[in-house]
C-alpha cells in the first residue's frame, strides 16, 4: 500500500508546478505576471478604473496595485489620469498597446481553474475548500497573508525576476 502522504505531497506538488509552468509561459509570451494580466483584465472590463476599485476587484492591497500600475504604466500598457472634477481621482485606461498584449497573452491557469470550479456542486467546492484549509494549517500556512491569485513569488515583481 502506497504511503498516503505521499500521494498527498504528490498532488500538492503537481499544483505547484503547473502554476509555476504557467506563470513561465505567461512571461514568455506576453511579459506579464499573473497578477499584471489580471489588471489589465479588469481595465480593459471596465474600459477605464481607480485604482482602488482595483484593489478591491482582483483582491489585492493598494500598495501592490501602485507597483503594478508604476510597472505596466512605464511598458505604455496603462495610463494614469486625474479626474477632471475631483483631482484626487485618477483614472487607469489601457493603451492600444495594453490592449495588444491582453489579447496576445495565454489563458491564465486562474481563469481555467475558476471555470472548473464554479461548475462543481456546492458540497464539492466546501469540501474542497475545507481540505485545502486543512492542508493550509498542516503547513503551519494558515495565518500566510495571501491573495486569490495562482502565481509564484512576489505578487508585485518585476517580469525579469520571474
Amino acid at each position: 500500500m502506497k504511503n498516503r502522504s505521499n500521494e498527498a505531497l504528490v498532488a500538492l506538488r503537481r499544483i505547484l508546478k503547473v502554476t509555476e509552468l504557467n506563470a513561465r509561459a505567461l512571461a514568455q509570451q506576453s511579459e506579464l505576471t499573473t497578477s499584471q494580466s489580471l489588471l489589465l483584465q479588469y481595465v480593459a472590463e471596465q474600459e477605464q478604473a481607480l485604482p482602488s476599485a482595483i484593489a478591491r476587484a482582483i483582491e489585492l492591497k493598494q500598495a501592490t496595485i501602485t507597483v503594478l500600475l508604476n510597472q505596466l504604466e512605464s511598458n505604455g500598457f496603462v495610463t494614469r489620469s486625474r479626474d477632471t472634477e475631483d483631482r484626487r481621482r485618477v483614472w487607469v485606461r489601457l493603451t492600444d498597446a495594453g490592449n495588444k498584449v491582453l489579447e496576445q497573452s495565454p489563458d491564465l491557469l486562474q481563469s481555467r481553474f475558476q471555470k472548473g470550479f464554479d461548475r462543481l456542486e456546492s458540497w464539492e467546492q466546501s469540501m474542497i475548500i475545507t481540505a485545502l484549509e486543512r492542508i493550509a494549517a498542516l503547513l503551519d500556512a494558515k495565518d500566510v497573508e495571501a491573495a486569490p491569485i495562482l502565481d509564484v513569488g512576489d505578487l508585485d515583481r518585476l517580469i525579469d525576476d520571474a
